[in-house]
């Protein structure tokens, strides 16, 4: 299924696209009001929703609904640098031995559509189209060979960043969490519904241009890895976001630089998951 967060008649919901509709998840549902909630209520929801699409009502245009991020406010938003050994090569880096993980602040989030800003105080800002997983469940100490277990769906992510905010301290928070910086989207394709999440097509267009083109197994440290490894140090919770990092062809190793600029849109797309696209707009 293709859960998404959206907003119709004034009130946020969450349903299951159906092709050019969508169906609501109402009470005769679920209780839970939002998509993380709805998450950890585990099978026995995403089931129900599963049987009430197969009925054919409760369904709204496609078209009369907002599309929001899946995940709009997530508990941890969680990415991982220098995951493509090509992104690796362009920034002249050491592999790294370990994941090298950050955060970006749930505040940065935003949806389809929504358009991106470039602050007022840097002319550096970059895109980075990821695959992103969305957990489903709570765990910690999880094992490898169960990782799969706790992934509820799969999602795109533009990790945009600020490139002199990132290089100005040790931790890139502040330049990885401008606010609008962490487009999520455009829905959240459940885990069944994708056989091999290491082996995805990834692309990512500004404007007409193409400036990434990839394959979600060239990964240094696959999904199922990162879920070990993050849940040996945290407690992982559904809703929490993990990115998966960046292929090569980022803004800033161009050159000239193709940082973004107003009047741009950013387009990623990922087999199996769809498109997403914000445009780029100035800071008012």
């Amino acid at each position: 299924m293709k859960l998404a967060t959206f907003r119709h008649a004034g009130d946020i919901k969450i349903g299951a696209v159906c092709g050019d509709e969508i169906a609501v998840a109402g009470g005769h549902v679920t209780a839970a009001s939002d998509m993380a909630g709805f998450l950890a209520a585990g099978a026995p929801a995403l089931d129900a929703l599963r049987e009430f699409t197969e009925t054919g009502s409760g369904r709204v245009a496609l078209a009369d609904v907002q599309i929001l991020a899946p995940i709009p406010r997530p508990g941890k938003f969680l990415g991982i640098g220098l995951n493509y050994a090509d992104h690796i090569e362009e920034t002249g880096r050491d592999r790294p031995e370990y994941p090298t993980f950050f955060s970006k602040l749930s505040s940065c989030v935003i949806g389809p559509g929504e358009p991106i800003l470039c602050p007022k105080v840097s002319d550096k800002v970059d895109y980075e189209g990821e695959l992103a997983f969305v957990i489903g469940r709570r765990g910690r100490h999880i094992p490898l060979e169960r990782a799969r277990e706790y992934i509820a769906g799969f999602t795109i992510c533009n990790d945009v960043t600020v490139r002199d905010w990132q290089q100005r301290s040790a931790t890139w928070v502040l330049g990885k969490s401008f606010d609008t910086h962490g487009p999520l989207g455009p829905w959240l394709v459940t885990a069944d519904e994708i056989t091999d999440p290491h082996n995805l097509t990834l692309t990512t267009w500004v404007d007409r241009e193409q400036r990434q083109h990839a394959n979600t197994g060239d990964m240094l440290f696959n999904c199922f890895e990162m879920v070990a490894y993050l849940s040996q140090a945290i407690t992982l919770e559904p809703g929490d976001v993990i990115t998966t990092g960046t292929p090569s062809g980022v803004g800033v190793k161009m050159t000239p630089r193709g940082y973004l600029k107003p009047g741009q849109t950013v387009r990623i797309e990922i087999s199996g998951i769809g498109e997403l696209f914000n445009p780029v707009i100035a800071e008012a």
